[in-house]
């Protein structure tokens, strides 16, 4: 992966484990990027209020693909999975008493927009416990269903954890909620090209991902899959000329969302070029290679750690980035450590009462990446100040 070191912008002096919080843009799709925005200066009135649209739609057709989407005019171009979720949240009809169940290791800012619709509207929020470390899937999807009630409206559950970088068997999962008459939510923030991903198969109602993570398209590129039977719940977060369109789509859907007004959506086309980098650069293989070096790697950070693995270390559960137990009281002041004194970027997460380390291996990276980590972590444990 050497000759892919050199199509990443990241700065060289800096040891980048950090893959997972906001991925890394490499230069050919950088210069897609570039070109969207000039495109955009170049004509703003063309861009933004008639060919935009077309644009849009070659997007989506080109990422509906990818993910295995059978419509692409069941996908909606975003900037975040939060504005996703935030969308679902505030739209999804819940009555007093009504519930949402998830887990108890949701990413952070998810949780709290789950919290701020359902205490508005009297229902619960329902984070079951995870029983870690996890032993079989069959034992996991046991222990999330234990937390359905009457109540349960619908269930919200990450594809690939934040902090806890877990892989949950979102199929199986779904499966058994639309059984049990349930909406599937389902965030997938870290899955597309970072794990297998088809929305058809997965049969879930509402689907986010990021584009600008581990499909390395440009910062703010996103999308929200729904299926046609919950279209109609999502009225616009941003009210503007798509509602009462005057040249109106077939789909309500597209012009609820897609026409909000004046914005720069250039990093939404940039997603062909992430696709065509991929494939050149047969991204299957380098990301086989990543997982293998997540994997392969993880043991002595444990036993110099001295901690667990909160799960089996298979690719069942773990992908391109692994999260370790670490003992710290201070994961904040640990974290600035590492990147100030060692030039590490890598995030030391809270969960609840636990802590933990998680880095990210892609194509830029190798074993020396984690050498470098394993001995300043050596170095701050004989200080015995940040870590126990």
């Amino acid at each position: 992966m050497e000759n892919l070191r050199e199509q990443f912008l990241l700065n060289p002096d800096i040891t980048f484990l950090n893959f997972g919080s906001f991925g890394a843009t490499p230069k050919p799709i950088f210069d897609a990027y570039q070109k969207w925005q000039m495109v955009l200066e170049a004509e703003p009135v063309q861009f933004i209020a008639f060919d935009g649209v077309h644009y849009l739609a070659d997007t989506r057709a080109a990422l509906a693909k990818f993910i295995g989407c059978p419509d692409k005019d069941d996908l909606i171009m975003v900037t975040n999975p939060s504005f996703a979720v935030n969308l679902i949240a505030k739209n999804f009809p819940l009555q007093a008493g009504d519930e949402i169940l998830a887990t108890d290791i949701e990413y952070g800012a998810c949780d709290r927009t789950w919290e701020f619709y359902c205490q508005k509207n009297k229902a619960i929020y329902r984070k079951q416990k995870i029983n870690l470390p996890i032993t079989t899937k069959e034992k996991f999807i046991e222990d999330f269903f234990e937390g359905v009630r009457p109540t349960t409206k619908a269930i919200f559950i990450s594809h690939i954890t934040s902090a806890t970088g877990l892989i949950f068997p979102v199929k199986e999962i779904c499966a058994i909620a639309k059984s049990k008459g349930l909406v599937t939510i389902v965030d997938g923030a870290h899955a597309p090209a970072h794990i297998d991903l088809n929305i058809n198969e997965l049969q879930a109602d509402f689907y986010t991902g990021a584009c600008h993570k581990w499909m390395m398209a440009a910062k703010g590129c996103s999308f929200l899959y729904a299926h046609k039977s919950v279209q109609k719940m999502c009225d616009p977060l941003i009210v503007s000329w798509g509602y009462k369109a005057f040249k109106p789509s077939a789909s309500t859907f597209l012009d609820y969302h897609q026409m909000i007004g004046t914005r720069d959506f250039s990093a939404f086309l940039t997603v062909a070029a992430s696709i065509e980098f991929m494939q050149k650069n047969n991204w299957t293989a380098v990301s086989k290679h990543c997982r293998e070096i997540v994997l392969d790697n993880a043991p002595r950070f444990y036993t110099l750690l001295g901690t667990q693995p909160i799960s089996p270390l298979t690719n069942e559960w773990i992908g391109q980035m692994i999260s370790i137990p670490i003992k710290t009281t201070e994961p904040e002041l640990l974290q600035r450590k590492l990147y100030t004194d060692y030039k590490i970027e890598i995030p030391i997460m809270r969960q609840d009462n636990d802590v933990y380390m998680r880095y990210s291996i892609n194509a830029f990276n190798s074993v020396k990446d984690l050498d470098i980590l394993y001995k300043a972590l050596e170095a701050i444990q004989e200080e015995g100040v940040l870590l126990q």
